[in-house]
C-alpha cells in the first residue's frame, strides 16, 4: 500500500495550523425553492489541509450545499469565498475552473468511453484538432500511478469495479488540481478493502493541503477520518465541533435528530410465542457447514459478522433466492420446498434485500407501481386487468400508515430517500400478510432519524406476532433491536447470544477470525 508521499508530489505543504484562515468558507448561505426553504443562513469553513464532516438526516440539506459549492445552485443569500475571495458561480463550469470537485454518490462517469477519457473529460488533449491519444494516456497513466491504482487507461469504465471507478472520479479531481474536494457518501457502495484504500487516499490529499468536505451518515468514518465536524438539521448548520477526539456519540446524534441515542432504537422487550421458522442442516452457496436455527413469533432474531461471512447468503437459501444442496427449512412446523421467491412470499416469506436500488425496486416505476407489484394479483380482475381504484386505495393506506415522504403514489420511487424507499418495500410485504420479514441491511445508506422510523416498524411486525430475520454490519444497531443475536464467521453460525450477553466485546470476539 501507498502512503502520503506517494501522490502527494506536487508540491510541498506546511503542516497545517489551527490559526490559519480557512480556504472554504460559506457565510449565511440561503437558498429556498417555492415552498421549501433548503438552506436557512447555512455557515461553516474548511480549511486547507483539513477532513471536514458533514453530517445530518435526508433533507438536512447537505446535498443542497453541494450543489452550491458545484454551481448547481445559486444562493438567495450569504457568500461563498475561497482563499479569502468572494465566488459567484453561474454553473458547474465555473465551479469547476475554480478549483471545486464534487464526487457524488451516483458516480458522473461515461461508462462506454475509456478510463484516459473519463479522467480528462472536458479537457482532452489535441494537436491541429485531433486527439492527441498518446498524451491522453501518459497523463492519466500518471494519474492512475498518483492514485496507486493498476488500471488500463484504455479500459472502459464500464468494466470496472464500483471501487475502480471512484478512485476515476478522484483523478479527475487531481487533473483539474481542485483545491476543495468534496465526497458525498463514498463509500456506501465499496467493500472494507476498497473503503481503506479510499482512506488513505484522502489522507493523502489532506497531507496535499486541499480542503476536504466529507459527507456520510457513518459516524465511525467522522472518528476515523474526520478532523472537524458540522451536523445539518432542518437546512441550518447546527453546531460545528471542532474536534471529533472524545466527542461523545450520544450528544453527536442528539444534535442531528433532537433526540439521544437511546430514543433512536427505543428498545421494546415483548413476549415471544411458539416456534415460527427453523432452519434444519441449511447447506449452499456461501456456507462452509450446516445451518441451524430457529425463531419464533414476536421475535427480532439480528444476525452479525464481517463482510462475506455467510449472512446474506443464509437468507437467500431461506427465502428461495437460492437452493440448498442439503436440509430444509420448517414454517410453523411444516416443511417448506421454495423453488424460487415467489413460493416463499406466497407461504409467507418476503426479503428486503441490502441493495434495495438492483434488487429491492423498480426506480423509474411509481411508489404505487413498486408497492402493489406483488399483491396485485389478490384484485386485479380476472387476473389481467388492474384494479386502479383498488390499488390506489393500498397505496394511499401505506403511505399514511407508514409516514411515506411522497408526493403521491404516481411519483417515481427512485426520488424517494433511502429510508422512505425502504417503507415502501416494507408496505409490499405489509400488503402480502407476510409472517417472516428478512430483513438485509435495512437501515443500510439511511440517516438516523429514518432509521428510528425503520426501527419503530419492525417492532410493530414483532408486536404484531411477525417474526423477523435482521442481518446487520452496525454492531450498534443489531445489539439495540435485536432480541437475541446470531454471530456468523466463514460461512458458519459461531454464536447465538439472548440479548443481555450480546455485548460488543463478545460478538466481536465471535465474529473475528482466528
Amino acid at each position: 500500500m501507498r502512503d502520503a508521499n506517494d501522490i502527494a508530489e506536487a508540491e510541498p505543504n506546511a503542516p497545517r495550523s489551527d490559526a490559519e484562515p480557512p480556504y472554504l468558507q460559506l457565510d449565511g448561505i440561503t437558498v429556498s425553492f417555492p415552498g421549501v426553504l433548503a438552506l436557512d443562513r447555512v455557515s461553516f469553513d474548511v480549511r486547507a489541509g483539513e477532513v471536514h464532516g458533514l453530517m445530518g438526516e435526508n433533507g438536512a440539506g447537505k446535498s443542497t450545499l453541494l450543489k452550491v459549492l458545484s454551481g448547481v445552485n445559486d444562493p438567495q443569500a450569504g457568500a461563498l469565498r475561497l482563499g479569502g475571495v468572494e465566488r459567484r458561480f453561474a454553473n458547474t463550469k465555473a465551479a469547476i475552473d475554480a478549483g471545486i470537485a464534487i464526487i457524488y454518490q451516483e458516480l458522473h462517469l461515461v461508462p462506454e468511453l475509456t478510463v484516459a477519457e473519463n479522467l480528462m473529460l472536458g479537457q482532452l488533449p489535441g494537436r491541429f484538432g485531433v486527439l492527441d491519444k498518446r498524451s491522453l494516456v501518459e497523463r492519466a497513466m500518471g494519474t492512475l500511478a498518483r492514485l496507486g491504482e493498476q488500471i488500463d487507461p484504455n479500459a472502459q469504465v464500464k468494466d470496472l469495479s464500483i471501487g475502480q471507478r471512484q478512485m476515476i472520479e478522484i483523478g479527475k479531481a487531481l487533473m483539474r488540481d481542485a483545491r476543495v474536494i468534496a465526497f458525498d457518501e463514498p463509500t456506501s457502495s465499496l467493500s472494507s478493502r476498497e473503503t481503506k484504500q479510499l482512506f488513505e487516499i484522502i489522507d493523502a490529499l489532506r497531507a496535499e493541503g486541499r480542503a476536504i468536505v466529507y459527507v456520510t451518515h457513518r459516524m465511525d468514518e467522522v472518528y476515523e477520518l474526520c478532523d472537524r465536524v458540522t451536523v445539518f438539521r432542518d437546512g441550518r448548520s447546527i453546531e460545528t465541533f471542532e474536534t471529533v477526539e472524545g466527542l461523545d456519540r450520544d450528544r453527536l446524534i442528539s444534535c442531528m435528530v433532537g433526540r439521544s441515542i437511546r430514543d433512536v432504537y427505543n428498545y421494546r422487550a415483548r413476549e415471544h410465542g411458539g416456534v415460527r421458522i427453523e432452519a434444519n442442516g441449511l447447506m449452499g452457496p456461501g456456507l462452509s457447514e450446516p445451518a441451524s436455527f430457529s425463531a419464533r413469533r414476536g421475535e427480532i432474531v439480528g444476525f452479525f459478522g464481517l463482510v462475506g461471512a455467510g449472512r446474506s447468503e443464509l437468507m437467500k437459501l431461506i427465502c428461495g433466492a437460492a437452493r440448498p444442496s442439503a436440509g430444509h427449512v420448517e414454517l410453523d412446523g411444516r416443511r417448506v420446498n421454495f423453488v424460487t421467491p415467489r413460493d416463499a412470499v406466497r407461504a409467507g416469506i418476503a426479503m428486503c434485500p441490502e441493495d434495495r436500488k438492483q434488487d429491492g425496486i423498480v426506480a423509474i416505476a411509481s411508489v404505487a407501481d413498486n408497492l402493489n407489484i406483488s399483491a396485485r394479483r389478490h384484485f386485479s380482475i380476472g387476473r389481467i386487468l388492474l384494479n386502479a381504484r383498488r390499488e390506489r386505495e393500498l397505496t394511499d393506506d401505506y403511505v399514511a400508515k407508514l409516514s411515506i415522504k411522497t408526493r403521491d403514489g404516481d411519483t417515481p420511487i427512485g426520488t424517494l430517500s433511502g429510508g422512505n424507499q425502504q417503507k415502501v418495500i416494507l408496505s409490499r410485504w405489509l400488503a402480502e400478510k407476510i409472517d417472516v420479514f428478512v430483513m438485509d441491511e435495512p437501515t443500510r445508506g439511511i440517516d438516523v432519524g429514518a432509521r428510528a422510523q425503520i426501527y419503530e416498524l419492525l417492532y410493530g411486525l414483532a408486536e404484531g406476532g411477525r417474526t423477523v430475520l435482521m442481518v446487520s454490519s452496525d454492531l450498534a444497531e443489531v445489539i439495540g433491536v435485536a432480541d437475541r443475536v446470531l454471530v456468523m464467521k466463514e460461512g458458519r453460525i459461531v454464536g447465538d447470544l439472548p440479548k443481555a450477553e450480546a455485548t460488543p466485546d463478545q460478538l466481536i470476539k465471535l465474529a473475528l477470525p482466528q
